[in-house]
């Protein structure tokens, strides 16, 4: 890996391990990112930008220091220069210090592993994707998609996947991610989705799931 990480910051995108993400790169200080990721180790982290980040878009503006790195999978260079891309999500990171020697934005970063599912975390991480999966069943079902598909992922695969494509708000992608282990990220994600489904039943109730 490369002793700095590119970061690409977006306000409404969050990356998990082992979940895929496509992008188009079109903004000529993230072309050379990518151009540079590509004579290297394909490596891009992914960073969520604070609330705010309007004012200081074409600058540095705040950005949560933990994200995801990804590696490009798939890289499709336009005749006007931009990218579609491909990125698998690898590992959570923590952005220490940046450097402002490109145009684009690069962090030292201190990598976040996932501790490993303990014993008795097995029974637990059971019960907490049969729940989680007959939440979303309803709408996946409106959706045309069998859950079952499913079936075949891992749990720390299935629990990422869902944080990253269920329609949460960023903020709320942000926190699953800040989790450590896939335990900690799943009893979250339900405690969330219920909470969403308590409140969609209660008549008048606008409230949005906390922050």
């Amino acid at each position: 890996m490369s002793e700095f990480l590119p970061l690409f910051p977006l306000p409404t995108v969050v990356l998990f391990p082992n979940v895929f993400l496509p992008l188009h790169i079109f903004e000529p200080r993230y072309r050379e990112m990518v151009t540079d990721a590509l004579a290297s180790d394909r490596l891009i982290g992914m960073v969520l930008l604070r609330p705010g980040w309007e004012a200081a878009y074409d600058g540095r503006p705040a950005i949560y220091p933990i994200g995801c790195s990804g590696v490009i999978t798939h890289v499709e260079q336009l005749t006007d220069g931009r990218y579609n891309l491909v990125l698998r999500g690898i590992e959570r990171f923590r952005v220490l210090s940046e450097e402002r020697d490109r145009s684009y934005r690069r962090g030292a970063v201190d990598w976040l592993r996932d501790e490993p599912l303990k014993r008795d975390d097995h029974a637990a991480m059971h019960g907490l994707r049969s729940r989680l999966e007959a939440l979303i069943a309803p709408s996946v079902d409106r959706a045309g998609t069998d859950i079952r598909t499913g079936s075949g992922m891992n749990d720390e695969d299935l629990v990422n996947a869902l944080a990253q494509y269920l329609d949460l708000d960023p903020i709320e992608k942000q926190a699953l991610l800040e989790q450590d282990g896939v335990r900690r990220r799943a009893e979250s994600l339900l405690e969330l989705l219920e909470m969403k489904v308590l409140i969609a039943r209660t008549p008048g109730c606008m409230t949005n799931v906390a922050h």
